[in-house]
């Protein structure tokens, strides 16, 4: 009799609570007295996924696992996200080290695959030889700016290719430019018709580059030794091609110079003898031929390269500046690669080799 009573009032209270039961999120109660809502979420004041606890507190946080869940809780968003995730910072633009007054100083910037390199003389001008490419012209004047520039004595636009001159009417905006000197070559792109535009807008005129052309600067001899002659539409062939001497040690700056540009400058007899050369082209095999490189004779070769589909530095120059006894840096494995002369002889900055360069 008393079990039919207790078995009665089980299913009264069972009947009592079905309709609750329905409608309440469901979910096995876990070890910390509550579980993840899956059903009928809004009607508690929760969301899909929600952890809820059954011990009165409300707590809407999971609490840390103290062991490992038998399912993983799957955790919908309710709507779509109204801002997009966040993406990964763009690396840190590493700048060059300031170096102090009295040495020549020749900075190559990272710019990618592209070109610029700045001269500082121990007289304090600065000289920068093009600005890479239209994306890079804001990290140059960084560069610049880290370096203490306000004011460049003279801006070098090599020939109108954009990976060279591209970032060059940034520049222009930025810094006080008192010369601009560029071979008289043209092209139709808009990114030389914007540097052309910068110059005009700074109120300079462009001083046509030749042999023998000069920048007048303290101390230090800055002769053009090409362009010879004139190469129709090969802008390459067209590059100011810039010999810088300072005392007992000299470097050599080619731009993109290639096989008929270097074969004039041997016809043309001036000594081509440096002891740091720019290398052509970025390293490509239309560059740096062997009679060239015989001439140039330097210790110590830097290669202006970035990420790139053409082949550059090709393996056959690195292998022929190898045999020529020329130590190579490249600025896509070194970054911005500085060199430092105080006229006998030319350091590198621990950091860049293994050991302090002597060349």
């Amino acid at each position: 009799m008393k079990n039919r009573i207790a078995l009665s009032m089980i299913l009264s209270v069972l009947l009592i609570l079905l309709p609750v039961i329905a409608n309440a999120h469901p979910g096995r109660t876990d070890s910390n007295g509550g579980h993840y809502c899956r059903t009928n979420c809004a009607k508690w004041g929760l969301e899909n996924g929600e952890y809820y606890y059954h011990n009165g507190g409300g707590s809407k946080s999971a609490p840390a696992a103290t062991a490992k869940p038998t399912a993983k809780p799957v955790i919908k968003p309710t709507a779509k996200p109204t801002t997009k995730p966040t993406t990964t910072p763009a690396p840190t633009l590493i700048v060059p080290k300031k170096q102090n007054v009295g040495t020549l100083q020749v900075y190559f910037f990272d710019v990618g695959q592209g070109d610029s390199t700045l001269i500082r003389t121990p007289n304090n001008q600065y000289v920068l030889i093009d600005g890479g490419n239209n994306d890079q012209g804001k990290n140059v004047v960084k560069y610049l700016n880290a370096l203490g520039v306000k004011t460049l004595d003279a801006m070098v636009a090599t020939h109108p290719d954009a990976d060279h001159i591209g970032g060059l009417d940034d520049v222009l905006k930025a810094l006080n430019v008192k010369s601009v000197y560029a071979p008289k070559v043209s092209h139709t792109t808009q990114t030389y018709k914007d540097f052309l535009t910068a110059v005009k807008n700074e109120g300079r005129t462009i001083k046509a580059v030749t042999k023998g052309v000069t920048i007048p600067l303290t101390g230090v001899e800055a002769n053009f030794l090409a362009p010879v002659n004139t190469y129709g539409d090969d802008l390459n062939d067209w590059s100011a091609v810039l010999k810088v001497t300072y005392k007992n040690k000299s470097f050599l700056f080619t731009g993109d110079a290639e096989l008929k540009s270097e074969n004039d400058m041997l016809a043309d007899g001036k000594s081509l003898k440096a002891d740091v050369l720019k290398v052509g082209h970025h390293g490509s095999s239309s560059s740096t031929s062997k009679a060239f490189l015989d001439a140039v004779k330097p210790t110590l070769a830097i290669i202006s390269v970035g990420k790139n589909n053409y082949g550059h530095p090709d393996s056959g120059i690195l292998t022929r500046l190898k045999s020529a006894n020329a130590s190579v840096l490249r600025t896509d494995q070194k970054g911005t690669i500085t060199a430092i002369s105080d006229g006998n002889k030319i350091l590198l900055p621990r950091g860049q080799v293994n050991e302090e360069g002597n060349y």
